[in-house]
């Protein structure tokens, strides 16, 4: 395996390690600054891996058909494990916001497989790029904002509502980033839907 393809797996693999340092963390002794900096070290590790596999990968031309599929599934396992685990624990996000961007991947990943496979595939679009940024943002936002919750400097109340803020303006552009690619692609979707 060359190491753009390990670092993708290496991604999905570290979904499950996010979610269970999120809800188990201060249950294993981990506690005050520690708890935070880990998560938030665990997120800009993957989001640096996002970017370093890409470079690798065209940098010395190992661009394969089976990079190009798992790649985005990647990013979209990895960032659906970080927003489901916000729905429990002191955040609570509401389960409709995460389900934006479950769906939106979920069916974009979905008519991309199709379509390969019918010999129609579909580009990625400059928009599902700016979503990835904006969900890492968001996801940032939520993580630093855990530091003064856990000192004690920050109420629960405001943590929730500045995290809710920040998923719902990501799940907004999601829902957009969705819309704008079925509609660009929609010829390519429909001769493969009847192929």
């Amino acid at each position: 395996m060359k190491l753009p393809l390990v670092l993708t797996c290496f991604r999905i693999a570290m979904g499950p390690i996010f979610v269970a340092l999120y809800l188990f963390g201060e249950g294993w002794g981990i506690s005050g600054l520690l708890y935070p900096a880990l998560l938030l070290a665990v997120v800009a590790f993957c989001e640096l891996t996002d970017i370093f596999d890409g470079f690798v990968a065209r940098k010395r031309n190992q661009v394969t058909p089976l990079g190009k599929m798992l790649d985005p599934m990647a990013d979209s396992f990895f960032r659906l494990s970080v927003f489901f685990a916000f729905t429990q624990g002191p955040l609570k996000l509401p389960l409709m916001v995460v389900l934006i961007f479950f769906w939106r991947d979920s069916l974009v990943n979905t008519l991309r497989a199709l379509c390969a496979l019918q010999g129609f595939p579909l580009a990625a679009r400059t928009s599902g790029k700016i979503k990835a940024v904006v969900q890492a943002v968001a996801t940032f936002i939520i993580l630093v904002l855990m530091f003064p919750y856990v000192t004690g400097c920050l109420p629960l109340l405001d943590f929730q509502k500045i995290s809710l803020m920040s998923a719902a303006l990501a799940a907004a552009y999601t829902l957009y980033s969705g819309c704008e690619y079925l509609w660009v692609h929609r010829q390519l979707i429909q001769k493969a839907l009847k192929s």
